[in-house]
């Protein structure tokens, strides 16, 4: 039996579903399991669990052997201590994981370091490494595909500024991935057979700048790329507020991801991809072509 945390979220939907494909038996876990209908109607198991209440996931993870944790607290609005509740969750998952009986947990965070958003997601690897259970740890840079908020949040700039006020992360480097290729990663760690109980980058074949991704996204659109004017002091915050009015992210999901934008997110060390066996290969316009069309869609 597989479970995951996070099953409501975009990642998490997605891999409930890939694994279903897959023949796996799947408990999906959420905090409302009324918005999980849609993954009981392709075959998932659907639990109440959530991670702050630590008496609803012994139940939840009972007969289980990988446990996917998929959950981030990044809060929205003026309710942004999202870092201390990330530790507590992820706290309570540990023990009860170990409690339950689990063979590994497999946590999805992000490359890089130096913001209050990236630093929380791998201070939650380690505390979910502190427990008893292995840890397969996951690090990407953004994930690309209509449900990301980071791949959001550029679509809507390119699609409606042909001209951008841009602080100097655009020239950070970058190595994003295509969302289905970070679900065939994920989903590979199912597999208690491979030795992935460790750290393991993951990135798309093309290293860019946020620049050269808001370019290359223009192009995938069919549009001139936007002319940006770089300024050298542009505030996260002031930032945010910007992408706030004209773009649907909320503004206080904006900021956090925005303050890690200035640092480098770039795979350093393939061989997790490696353990893997088949590494992500779409290509970044295909990727973000692709993500375009979809968001479009829907």
């Amino acid at each position: 039996m597989i479970a995951v945390a996070g099953s409501t979220g975009y990642i998490g939907g997605l891999l409930c579903r890939r694994l279903c494909d897959d023949g796996q038996q799947v408990r999906a876990l959420a905090r409302h399991p009324e918005r999980a209908g849609e993954l009981r109607e392709v075959g998932c198991e659907v639990a109440r669990a959530d991670v702050l209440e630590p008496e609803t996931l012994g139940p939840a993870l009972e007969g289980v052997d990988v446990a996917y944790y998929l959950v981030h607290s990044m809060g929205r609005g003026s309710d942004g201590d999202f870092a201390e509740r990330d530790h507590r969750g992820a706290e309570n998952f540990a023990a009860a994981a170990a409690a339950a009986g689990v063979k590994r947990i497999v946590y999805l965070g992000g490359l890089g370091e130096g913001s209050k958003h990236l630093d929380s997601r791998h201070a939650t690897a380690e505390t979910l490494r502190k427990g008893e259970v292995p840890v397969s740890y996951f690090r990407a840079a953004a994930v690309l595909g209509p449900g990301s908020e980071s791949f959001r949040t550029v679509f809507y700039l390119v699609r409606r500024l042909p001209v951008m006020v841009t602080p100097r992360w655009v020239a950070t480097r970058t190595q994003p991935i295509a969302i289905d290729d970070a679900i065939g990663c994920l989903a590979a760690a199912s597999d208690l057979s491979l030795p992935v109980d460790r750290e393991i980058q993951i990135g798309g074949p093309d290293v860019t700048t946020y620049a050269g991704m808001i370019d290359e996204l223009a192009r995938a659109l069919g549009r001139r790329p936007p002319l940006r004017i770089v300024v050298p002091v542009l505030t996260p915050r002031l930032s945010s507020l910007w992408i706030g009015l004209v773009t649907p992210v909320d503004a206080g999901v904006a900021k956090p991801l925005i303050e890690g934008l200035s640092t480098e997110t770039v795979v350093t060390d393939p061989s997790g991809m490696e353990l893997l066996g088949d590494p992500p290969r779409t290509p970044l316009l295909e990727a973000l072509r692709s993500a375009a069309a979809d968001l479009r869609e829907g």
